[in-house]
């Protein structure tokens, strides 16, 4: 561990890894220093064939982020273990309105796609592998970890972080002892409960759904075939994505449902029979009869975003910086937008010799930023109030809405568009370390 980085990434989740690998080729340009600090082991890189899990929690990918991990260098891998979404399906159980969007019309190969998240973890990791030193990985010689332009630092806990006039002074935590490490700027990704983040009183707006998200992933008696669904019912709106299929071949769909609090206990606790009974009576038929269903995940909604996203010497990141309701399928997309502007940002002040830290670069990075997080956040919010609401009039309106976008080709693209994620500008990353 060096006692200096340039950049220090707190968290190595999806959203840091993503970061320190869109960097990885300018830090060697550049003969920039990044350490990646992650508190949890993260499982070390292997070439083994991946076995899909049953119980697996997974990401949805717009196509526009595809185009990203493209650029990174990392989706030829990870194709190998991603769904397509070939077609979606918009509607309101027991009403009229609906969208029905295809990639075919939309001369796309796919509309998005869904993924395991311990595969994009694992791509992620076998690309930092290639280009990073590593203190849980440690099979190069002390000369070559020296040497490295990236390092992961795992697993090792920042405790605290306190500014300087140049940068911060990070105290962390390895093996039982305490180092002091500087860094000129510090990025944190490291999740919605942050703790860093209440330690340094960045403060945030916090909004309750009044809602839980319940996760698990389905088996139908039916092959997907590649059909996401968007179902709003009386008891919450709720997502049924495809996914690969398991290792007996059959297949899988991944579901989100939101359900009012007061729910929550009894559709976590029931059997797994009547658990598909009810998800059948609320979901209807339009995926087929459901057989099985994994292990189920429960956590309350919110909706998060940070008032500071840059400080002098601090950026936030990912979860750390906002948090959506996961109907839209939007988070690691925006999150994953934000990493390749703030690397895209990063470079351009390596070469105009600007200083990493300084609030003139991060305003810079923020002020790019805020259309997009306010367009996607306010969008999401919006839906998910609308949608979760019963009253007669929000009932009328939004299926008279789904109604006229599904017959108006102009309003369809639109929406295709924002659900690919190509209505916004991509970072030009890609050409950061151009000869």
């Amino acid at each position: 561990m060096k006692s200096h980085y340039d950049i220090a990434i707190i968290g190595g989740g999806m959203v840091g890894a993503s970061l320190a690998v869109s960097l990885l080729q300018a830090a060697s340009k550049y003969s920039l220093s990044i350490a990646v600090f992650e508190a949890h082991p993260l499982p070390e890189p292997t070439a083994e064939t991946f076995q899909p899990s049953y119980d697996a929690r997974s990401t949805a990918l717009s196509f526009g982020t595809r185009k990203l991990l493209e650029q990174m260098g990392v989706w030829d891998t990870l194709r190998a273990q991603v769904s397509p979404i070939e077609k979606i399906r918009v509607s309101d159980r027991g009403h009229f309105g609906a969208v029905r969007l295809e990639a075919k019309t939309q001369q796309v190969p796919a509309l998005g796609y869904v993924v395991e998240n311990r595969w994009l973890g694992q791509t992620l990791l076998d690309a930092l592998s290639r280009g990073l030193s590593s203190d849980s990985m440690a099979k190069k010689s002390s000369d070559a970890v020296a040497e490295s332009p990236v390092s992961l630092l795992c697993p090792t806990e920042v405790i605290s972080a306190e500014p300087l006039d140049k940068g911060m002074q990070l105290v962390v935590r390895k093996d039982g002892s305490t180092f002091d490490v500087t860094a000129d700027l510090v990025v944190m990704a490291d999740g919605g409960r942050s703790a860093l983040r209440e330690k340094l009183a960045i403060d945030y707006n916090e909004s309750d759904y009044q809602q839980y998200a319940v996760v698990a992933n389905i088996t139908p008696d039916r092959p997907h075939q590649n059909i996401a669904y968007e179902r709003f019912t009386a008891s919450g709106p709720m997502a049924l994505l495809p996914l690969t299929n398991d290792g007996m071949n059959k297949p899988r769909c991944a579901l989100v449902w939101s359900i009012a609090a007061e729910q929550a206990e009894q559709i976590m606790n029931c059997s797994g029979d009547k658990f598909l009974h009810q998800l059948q009576q609320q979901f209807g038929y339009r995926a087929g009869i459901f057989q099985q269903v994994g292990q189920r995940y429960c956590y309350p909604l919110q909706l998060m975003r940070v008032r500071e996203q840059v400080r002098q010497g601090i950026v936030v990141l990912g979860n750390a910086a906002h948090t959506l309701h996961p109907i839209a399928g939007q988070g690691f997309n925006l999150a994953l937008r934000g990493a390749l502007a703030l690397s895209e940002q990063l470079v351009k002040a390596v070469e105009e010799g600007a200083d990493l830290g300084a609030m003139a670069t991060l305003r810079q990075f923020e002020q790019r930023l805020e259309w997009d997080q306010d367009k996607t956040i306010g969008f999401s919010d919006q839906v998910t109030r609308l949608f979760s609401s019963e009253a007669g009039g929000a009932v009328v309106a939004r299926n008279l809405g789904l109604l006229a976008m599904d017959l108006s080709p102009i309003a369809k693209q639109w929406f295709a568009r924002s659900a690919m994620g190509l209505d916004i500008p991509a970072p030009a990353f890609a050409n950061q370390a151009r000869e």
